[in-house]
């Protein structure tokens, strides 16, 4: 059996117990890079979940309660515990999401760095004393962990997406109830594999599998969970957002995206290629973060698509667990279709595909990188997350109108930008409306920065000191008589 197959639990992990769905159904689990069944995991719904709230919410008193430096420790043991099995659980997360393996070793990576942070960070989650303008009396501003907290988690990053929710969570005390993607569970229950492994006691970590609206349902119904954090659309994360009001819950939601990446005539082109090629098709464009729109410079258009086609045109596309492939499969058939509508659509309006443009003779959800030209404001993926290997470039003239069509969405999680003018990359952080952006920089994610999104891209961020704050609430205490 090979070490990913060991990491495969095919049940849920509630209280300190791998279980199956109490209707005994369950889920099957395709590897999307062949379309066979790896497995399946339990169809779990709401009862389960009310059980596994009732776990944590009888954790919370002991957990919250436990040490820092033992809090501080378990995580540590968590960090060592991913890296030790780095390869293993990448290529799980291989079989079951299909991005190349070097990707997936990198996912895994940074999960157990956002562990390492948060253990860190923990340490720093300070209060402080305020001046009384009364004599006699002091104020005092604590915080404490927010109580259970329910994640839910896309199938894109299936552990590091993970990653920058547990290790916050588990680092101030808060218990958590977690629900992978159906797609991709078994990344997911790999995280309660590993918090039993280094030893998390019963209810801390809890990990369902199976309807997403039932599950989810079943947290926003119970006053028990105070906190929801969410990664996915924005359609269902105004729905969480709706919802969350009946119990008042706290709420961190990342959500959808329409990256810009615009390139200033004063770029340096060879930098601003391989800004590209990251930004666009890592995870076959998968992100929330790549490059949706690429936008370029008059005087340099056609140098840079020039270089941008050949490296797309090299690309090696297949099975991510083979050598030096870089771009994986789809996810599933309703992706490649997502793209196919998108690219009728720009062709219909005058685009022109410089590379690629069907899907791969590999079959299945395999689809070439492909490159258009000629692309403007009146096509879909103007305004529409294209996820997958779409790489639309449009043509622009001035500073002012670049930042005007970025701005041209009700987006605004990533954009990056490449030029070597200091003051325009000072105008772009005050003009691009966008929680992130990357200037000479086509990958921005670190656990040191927060990230996270403006606009209709989210509430909250997640990494950096601010992404220890939304598991803590803030508490004023008046010691009068001094």
């Amino acid at each position: 059996m090979a070490d990913w197959q060991a990491w495969k639990k095919e049940a849920a992990y509630i209280g300190g117990a791998w279980i199956g769905a109490d209707s005994g159904k369950t889920i099957d689990v395709t590897n999307p890079a062949t379309g066979e069944v790896i497995g399946t995991v339990p169809a779990c719904g709401s009862e389960e979940t009310a059980r596994a709230v009732e776990a944590a919410a009888a954790a919370l008193p002991d957990f919250a309660a436990l040490s820092l430096m033992d809090r501080v420790g378990l995580l540590w043991k968590l960090h060592d515990a991913l890296m030790d099995n780095q390869a293993a659980l990448a290529e799980l997360l291989t079989v079951e999401m299909g991005k190349p393996l070097a990707e997936a070793k990198g996912e895994i990576a940074i999960g157990a760095q956002y562990v390492r942070w948060f253990a860190e960070e923990a340490r720093r989650a300070k209060g402080e004393i305020v001046p009384a303008g009364v004599t006699g009396r002091r104020i005092l501003v604590t915080k404490h962990p927010i109580g259970v907290v329910g994640m839910i988690t896309p199938w894109n990053f299936p552990s590091s997406m993970l990653a920058r929710k547990i290790a916050p969570a588990l680092a101030v005390g808060c218990p958590v109830v977690a629900k992978p993607a159906t797609a991709t569970p078994y990344s997911g229950l790999a995280w309660a594999a590993l918090a039993e492994e280094v030893g998390y006691g019963p209810g801390v970590v809890n990990v369902l599998t199976g309807s997403a609206r039932k599950i989810a349902g079943a947290m926003m119904d119970d006053a028990r969970v105070r906190k929801i954090t969410f990664t996915g659309s924005t359609e269902v994360g105004k729905e969480l957002i709706r919802q969350s009001a009946d119990t008042v819950k706290k709420v961190s939601m990342e959500l959808g995206g329409n990256a810009p990446f615009i390139v200033f005539d004063d770029a340096d082109l060879n930098a601003a290629v391989e800004g590209a090629m990251v930004s666009k098709y890592r995870n076959s464009g998968q992100t929330c973060v790549c490059a949706n729109r690429i936008y370029v410079q008059g005087g340099i258009h056609d140098a840079f698509v020039e270089k941008l086609v050949e490296k797309t045109r090299a690309m090696k596309v297949g099975d991510g667990r083979e050598d030096g492939v870089v771009q994986g499969p789809l996810i599933d058939a309703d992706a490649v279709a997502k793209v196919e509508d998108l690219l009728g659509d720009a062709k219909d309006k005058g685009a022109h595909v410089e590379c690629g443009g069907a899907p791969h003779d590999l079959g299945g959800t395999f689809y070439e990188p492909t490159v258009l030209t000629g692309c403007t404001q009146d096509m879909a993926f103007a305004q529409d997350e294209i996820f997958g290997p779409l790489a639309p470039v449009f043509k622009f003239d001035t500073e002012e109108e670049a930042i005007a069509m970025a701005n041209d969405t009700v987006f605004g999680l990533a954009s990056y930008a490449y030029t070597q003018d200091l003051g325009r990359a000072f105008r772009l952080n005050e003009g691009l409306q966008y929680g992130m952006i990357g200037i000479n920089s086509g990958l921005i994610t670190t656990v040191e920065a927060p990230f996270g999104g403006v606009k209709e891209s989210g509430l909250g961020k997640e990494g950096g000191s601010q992404g220890l704050e939304d598991y803590l609430e803030t508490k004023y205490v008046c010691i009068d008589g001094i």
